[in-house]
């Protein structure tokens, strides 16, 4: 059974830090393309971070490029997004996904994805 579990959100202030963490099981995950993504009220899932098989290429939104920095243990089948600096327009629920094994590019689109986690919360006042 495929499972995706984040952790790490919570409510931080404006210029804080955040670590997520996303524990994954039930798919071959070191051979899989990794992503976050992350929805806003009244906004459509949005491409965050991606992250290749082996860790060697990341890709990030413009909005958080410098701030953000996502990464992988492949021992521990987990991958990470350490935020920084945040800011309340990084509000919203974040969710861990994984390409399907055949793919070996970062996905900037949903559809690219083929397991998704739950999601955690991620609240930045101001």
């Amino acid at each position: 059974q495929v499972q995706l579990l984040e952790s790490g959100g919570g409510l931080v202030q404006a210029g804080g830090s955040l670590r997520l963490s996303c524990a994954a099981s039930g798919f071959p995950f070191s051979s899989s393309v990794m992503g976050w993504f992350r929805q806003a009220p009244g906004k459509e899932r949005a491409f965050v971070a991606g992250i290749t098989r082996s860790g060697a290429r990341t890709s990030y939104a413009d909005s958080v490029k410098g701030r953000f920095t996502i990464s992988r243990d492949n021992a521990e089948n987990t991958v990470y997004l350490e935020m920084d600096d945040l800011k309340p327009d990084d509000t919203a629920v974040y969710y861990c996904a994984a390409r399907d094994t055949p793919n070996y590019s970062v996905g900037w689109w949903e559809v690219e994805y083929k397991y998704w986690g739950q999601g955690t919360q991620v609240t930045v006042s101001s």
